[in-house]
């Protein structure tokens, strides 16, 4: 078939819209372009006349040569013939050049799109129920992609013809798209919906037959409600879009019917019925309601899941004012529930996160106070054990984050409700009294204990528990400050006494704090760590040194030192002017000497107080080895020269105050290796 030659720039109306006419007869059909057959096809069912000339296509040839006919005779300033003037019916007089060359091209498309569109609907006059929804849809995305085709073809008359028309008031006058959409309104689908509202209640009974169960062709159904959006058209803004239409046929309708629907639902659960198989089936009824809501715009959307939320918490009300007995009493199903129809309910979970939040504190309160016994009224607390304590609070995190991963979905407002509460019951509580600080301190000797040699946990994976649930609560601990200094302080024993559970638990729960609060908050950590790596790389260095310069007779004592950055660890050095006893004095000073040669304008201070020593007896017939203190140990070598002893001659030969010396004595008599048989008298134990 061949083409027909294109017009020239100076053919008159007649000639052009003959060609126009042939080929918008051709694009108005046309969906995704000249090879798409298939689709093609689709779109063309019962139009037999059509869809011969479809199936040879439009090349872009024919489409660019329609497009330039249209321009050309938009651009012409000639008229043809006498009949032009008088057939504008736009209004504004008489009107002469390219302004009346556009407005009768306009006038043909008005008359062009009316024809086409009464045709479309005569051919629906028979039809019934989906047949009709089905070919509604249909061509409405031929008509659709078809009109956009040809609104591309008048490119020149949409901008510089409609545009100048509306703008000087004639509001008539539309782009080809929209005026593509006026008439398919006016002549199709108000012919359909004025027939007792045809489509929609079509639309309405699929949607049924869907909440009962049924299999519909939801593309059909959401093409058909999306036509009524497209239809919202504003006259005095066409870049402005209305619901009117869509509000009108389709949503106003839809929730009427969805109300009687559920009310009709609610009225037949039964008294006997229990709330939690209540419960279930409401909160079934508006998941599904959510896939049937699909087909409106969000905002109603919202608000219609809103509608049937407050319908199904009216018919049991007293479930939602007994939500905090559920927590209780571990409902979690139930809770589930309430939480999926309060999710849609106008105030929303606001409310039931603070009983949520309400909840969860009193049961923290509550069971710290468990473990104290108050007398009365402003008294003191009684002291808790701090692993009893960490257990406390633990329990009743766990057991509520629980709830709020299996039944409250872990919503954000939910999470931040749980998440005070814990704040407050872990921070203030009976066990804390007053103090700020008294958490903080009651978790740090809980994890010291769990870093010790003598913790009562089995195994590596088990400890590693035990401190991820110490993090747990550290992360809620106001005074993390307070946390961090007590925390230091008992650091510092563990490693100088040599008590840790194991360098790996120890590094860990550093990792552990640097991840919660950062770099800076475990820096200290960190560099006591670090110390102990270098002092114990010196004291090698050292002693292998020792071993090529001295006989092995003259290194009779096993020495070992930590030197520790002053800035670093939380240790006070000794008031005491120490005498360093006789038999360690030879390595002290051969220490200090090599440390002065290896790390020149350092100074040493030495914590006596802070060193343990080890000496060993031989006066007795069992030999023992006594682990003691550095005071412990000079008063004790005293006795290698002397039987008895006075004080006042261990506080000369010691250089201990006798404040601390006193208690160093003491406790050698408590263990009955010394004898204070007689005032200020102290003599050594034969036996």
């Amino acid at each position: 078939m061949s083409n027909p030659p294109i017009p020239s720039s100076s053919a008159d109306l007649a000639q052009t819209w003959s060609f126009l006419e042939e080929g918008a007869l051709i694009v108005t059909l046309l969906e995704n372009g000249p090879s798409s057959i298939a689709i093609l096809t689709a779109f063309i069912l019962g139009m037999d006349h059509i869809m011969t000339r479809l199936n040879e296509g439009v090349p872009w040839s024919k489409y660019m040569n329609l497009y330039t006919v249209a321009y050309n005779y938009c651009t012409s300033s000639k008229m043809r013939g006498s009949t032009l003037e008088s057939s504008n019916p736009l209004g504004g007089g008489a009107r002469t050049g390219v302004n009346l060359m556009c407005s009768d091209l306009y006038n043909h498309l008005v008359k062009y799109f009316t024809a086409h569109t009464k045709s479309l609907r005569d051919a629906s006059d028979n039809l019934k129920d989906e047949a009709l929804l089905r070919y509604y849809a249909e061509e409405w995305d031929r008509y659709t992609t078809g009109a956009s085709y040809i609104n591309r073809l008048f490119t020149y008359l949409n901008r510089h013809w409609a545009q100048r028309e509306r703008d000087e008031g004639r509001l008539g006058v539309y782009p080809v798209y929209t005026l593509a959409l006026v008439q398919w309104k006016q002549n199709f689908f108000l012919h359909i919906q004025n027939k007792n509202q045809k489509l929609t209640n079509i639309v309405l009974r699929l949607i049924e037959n869907q909440r009962n169960g049924e299999t519909i062709d939801v593309g059909v159904v959401k093409k058909v409600v999306d036509s009524f959006v497209s239809l919202g058209l504003d006259d005095s803004n066409m870049n402005k879009a209305t619901f009117d239409v869509y509000k009108e046929h389709f949503e106003t309708p839809f929730i009427n019917a969805t109300e009687k629907y559920y009310k009709h639902k609610l009225d037949s659960f039964t008294t006997e019925d229990s709330i939690n198989k209540y419960l279930k089936k409401a909160g079934k009824w508006l998941k599904e309601e959510e896939d049937c809501v699909r087909y409106m715009n969000i905002k109603a959307q919202k608000a219609l899941l809103s509608r049937h939320a407050v319908l199904i918490r009216e018919h049991v009300a007293a479930v939602w004012q007994d939500f905090e007995s559920l927590l209780d009493f571990d409902k979690d199903e139930d809770l589930e529930w309430i939480y999926v129809i309060q999710a849609h309910m106008p105030e929303g979970l606001e409310p039931y996160r603070k009983r949520f939040e309400e909840h969860v504190k009193k049961a923290g309160l509550t069971a710290v106070a468990n473990l104290t016994l108050v007398s009365g009224e402003g008294s003191v607390p009684t002291e808790v054990e701090p692993k009893a304590y960490v257990d406390a609070l633990l329990e009743v995190h766990a057991k509520n984050q629980e709830t709020l991963y299996r039944s409250l979905k872990y919503e954000v407002g939910f999470v931040a409700s749980f998440d005070k509460a814990c704040k407050d019951f872990i921070n203030q509580n009976a066990a804390t009294g007053t103090s700020s600080t008294k958490s903080a301190e009651l978790l740090v000797k809980h994890a010291d204990a769990l870093l010790r040699k003598t913790n009562r946990v089995n195994g590596d994976n088990e400890l590693e528990d035990a401190l991820n649930k110490v993090i747990i609560l550290f992360q809620y601990i106001e005074g993390k400050d307070v946390f961090q200094t007590l925390y230091t302080v008992r650091l510092a024993k563990r490693l100088i006494h040599g008590v840790s559970a194991s360098d790996e638990a120890e590094a860990s729960m550093i990792a552990k704090l640097k991840e919660a609060c950062g770099f800076e908050y475990t820096k200290t950590l960190q560099r006591m760590f670090m110390d102990m790596s270098l002092s114990k790389d010196l004291t090698d260095s050292f002693n292998e040194k020792m071993a090529q310069t001295h006989d092995e007779s003259e290194l009779d004592v096993d020495f070992r030192v930590m030197v520790l950055g002053t800035n670093f660890w939380p240790l006070t050095a000794p008031r005491d002017e120490f005498i360093i006893p006789k038999d360690i004095l030879p390595t002290y000073e051969r220490f200090a000497r090599y440390f002065g040669q290896k790390h020149q304008g350092r100074k040493l201070t030495w914590l006596w107080n802070y060193s343990k020593n080890e000496l060993r007896t031989n006066y007795l017939q069992e030999n023992y080895t006594l682990i003691c203190s550095s005071y412990q140990m000079a008063a004790l070598l005293q006795y290698n020269d002397h039987g008895t002893l006075s004080l006042d001659e261990l506080l000369e030969a010691t250089g201990v105050s006798k404040e601390i010396l006193v208690q160093v004595l003491g406790i050698l008599v408590k263990a009955k290796i010394l004898i204070n048989e007689e005032q200020d008298q102290y003599d050594l134990n034969p036996s």
